[in-house]
């Protein structure tokens, strides 16, 4: 067995991002049934996962089927970005650093139009791996079994060369299929424990 490469999930994985309430304040203050924000809005964050709708686009459809001004609009958006951005999962961030030489690293997400500058500038994950692969910049999302093998060819590796990490288990399990050694994120000394008897078993 080889292990040239390991790839990360973001969302609970290196951001750890807990339900603020966002949409529930919103339709509060709004005067919405609960769960409306999401029945009016799901096509424009399924649109916003794999890119076929712009950040100005989300903003008007927002304004436009909400019947807010762009203000509020914007304000909406601000607190979303604030939810999905979480903190920073400082140790396993660290740990991503630290793998490099002896591995190249990566970053596999379901992510949303506008993810990469936001997540660039809070945490800096361009300069932490060597790839990183975001469904709203590629046009698929996991598990369509693409996506991983799109990460594999950016890193140049083949599928048994690549450990997986995702706290999704459907999404490690579409991973395994294609023979890349998925692991399913449960906390962090679990998943270095894991990554690290991968490495080792491979002489990495």
């Amino acid at each position: 067995m080889v292990i040239r490469a390991v790839v990360f999930d973001i969302g609970d994985v290196l951001e750890i991002a807990p339900d603020l309430g966002v949409d529930r304040r919103w339709e509060a203050r709004l005067g919405l049934a609960e769960g409306e924000i999401v029945r009016r809005l799901a096509d424009v964050w399924a649109a916003g996962a794999v890119g076929a709708i712009t950040e100005e686009n989300v903003r008007d459809t927002i304004s436009d089927r909400l019947g807010l001004g762009q203000g509020q609009a914007d304000a909406i958006m601000a607190d979303i970005w604030e939810q999905y951005l979480g903190t920073g999962n400082t140790d396993l961030i660290d740990y991503a650093r630290g793998l490099r030489p002896r591995c190249r690293t990566g970053i596999l997400s379901n992510s949303f139009v506008g993810a990469r500058e936001r997540e660039q500038a809070a945490y800096g994950f361009e300069d932490l791996v060597d790839d990183i692969v975001y469904s709203h910049e590629v046009g698929m999302s996991k598990p369509d079994p693409e996506i991983y093998r799109l990460s594999c060819a950016r890193l140049g590796v083949t599928p048994e060369e690549l450990i997986f990490l995702d706290d999704v288990e459907p999404n490690v399990a579409a991973a395994c299929a294609l023979g890349i050694h998925g692991i399913h994120y449960r906390d962090n000394a679990q998943a270095i424990t894991e990554i690290e008897g991968l490495l080792a078993s491979a002489g990495a």
